[in-house]
């Protein structure tokens, strides 16, 4: 029988420029953070019962490698009989880690475990350590456009003229807005773990809100940056998530499970979808994702109340947009803003795009369905539907 899997919490570490606040901070470290922080604020959960740990990382040497999910589990104060495993699918390792969890519930051979992600681009650049087969390009498998991010965001651009520079700029402007918003209403501190940085300039101190975004952010600024994938281009480190270092965490448990201990639920999991495109229009795949997961799920887009969309690039969520009807600035995407302003440590983002939709759902009971998805690199996209536990409508 299938076990109904939920979401009880979801934490992050507040996210850190490349080089910036955690330039001497461990990844594995920040990683550690973020687990004891989500059991510290469920105290209700006995340590000895989480059966399984799954942490993603998309470079999976040094600080992130050694089997991160086994050794952040032991490093974390977990009981040694408490197992792990690392997860890599690149920028969708966290919502992977989630899904595989869930997996396991669903069947009934875990009840409740953690997952989670992690980055830390500062100690490991995106690419580090990357060996591509030549038959990629040799035998034309890619193009090469198709190993750069940047790239297949200009060719995303390219695909579909509709989306141009100044849509993909008026949405990063509003991803600023969004997030400076919410920060002055107290909503993205409150699933923040603080969490000890260090900097070589300033010394040890306690992180307590995200590094990179930057309210300050203009049209007339944005418009003037420089395009560094493609002369002349549209794609700008303004419309662009940056380069970061973070870590979340989440965990999950069957509804019984979950009732049993009269813990929090956020969100139940209705279905999910992973898929492949072409790996160089990366950014077009939470379109054929969605499809897929809404038809397992027997919904339509407009059944879909909350969307939690991670911004890569401007572009890629444009066209996601584009593709269903769906205003650039529509109010049910990303209402609290996302990776453009806060930052996109890779494996780590998938578990902040499920926090915001959990608590997008409480402030919203009359939604009862909401998605979290992501492109991927090398041609892949993941959506997650999840439906609101505080649910008061009709339908």
């Amino acid at each position: 029988m299938t076990r109904t899997v939920v979401l009880v919490d979801a934490v992050r570490t507040p996210f850190g420029k490349a080089g910036g606040m955690y330039a001497g901070t461990r990844a594995d470290d920040l990683m550690v953070r973020a687990i004891r922080g989500l059991l510290d604020r469920n105290p209700k959960v006995d340590r000895s019962t989480i059966e399984d740990v799954a942490i993603a990382a998309a470079t999976q040497t040094g600080d992130q490698g050694m089997n991160i999910g086994r050794s952040t589990a032991l490093l974390s104060g977990l009981p040694n009989t408490v197992p792990g495993y690392s997860i890599d699918r690149w920028c969708a390792g966290a919502m992977t880690a989630v899904t595989t969890i869930a997996g396991a519930i669903a069947m009934g051979t875990n009840e409740l475990a953690i997952a989670g992600g992690v980055e830390h681009m500062g100690n490991h650049p995106i690419g580090e350590g990357l060996d591509p087969n030549p038959r990629y390009l040799a035998e034309r498998i890619v193009e090469q456009d198709a190993l750069a991010m940047g790239a297949t965001a200009e060719r995303l651009h390219d695909r579909f003229p509709q989306l141009t520079k100044q849509r993909a700029d008026q949405y990063a402007l509003n991803s600023q807005i969004k997030t400076a918003k919410a920060y002055s209403e107290g909503k993205i501190q409150r699933d923040l773990i603080p969490t000890a940085a260090r900097n070589a300039e300033l010394g040890w101190g306690v992180a307590t809100v995200d590094e990179p975004p930057r309210p300050q952010t203009t049209m007339e600024g944005l418009a003037g940056l420089k395009t560094p994938f493609r002369p002349a281009g549209r794609v700008t480190p303004g419309n662009s998530s940056g380069l970061n270092d973070g870590a979340t965490a989440a965990l999950l448990a069957s509804e019984e499970k979950a009732l049993e201990l009269g813990l929090t639920i956020k969100a139940k999991l209705v279905t999910f979808a992973f898929v492949g495109v072409e790996p160089e229009i990366m950014g077009y795949g939470p379109v054929p994702a969605t499809l897929k997961a809404l038809k397992q799920a027997g919904l339509k887009i407009e059944d879909i109340g909350a969307f939690e969309v991670n911004e890569a690039f401007a572009v890629q969520v444009i066209a996601f947009l584009d593709h269903f009807g769906i205003a650039d600035d529509d109010p049910r995407v990303n209402p609290y803003g996302g990776a453009i302003a806060v930052g996109h440590p890779l494996a780590s983002s998938g578990v902040r795009l499920m926090l915001n939709l959990a608590r997008t759902f409480e402030e919203k009971p009359e939604v009862r369905y909401g998605i979290t998805t992501m492109c991927i690199g090398l041609g892949m996209g993941g959506t997650v539907i999840w439906e609101n536990p505080h649910f008061k409508g009709t339908k």
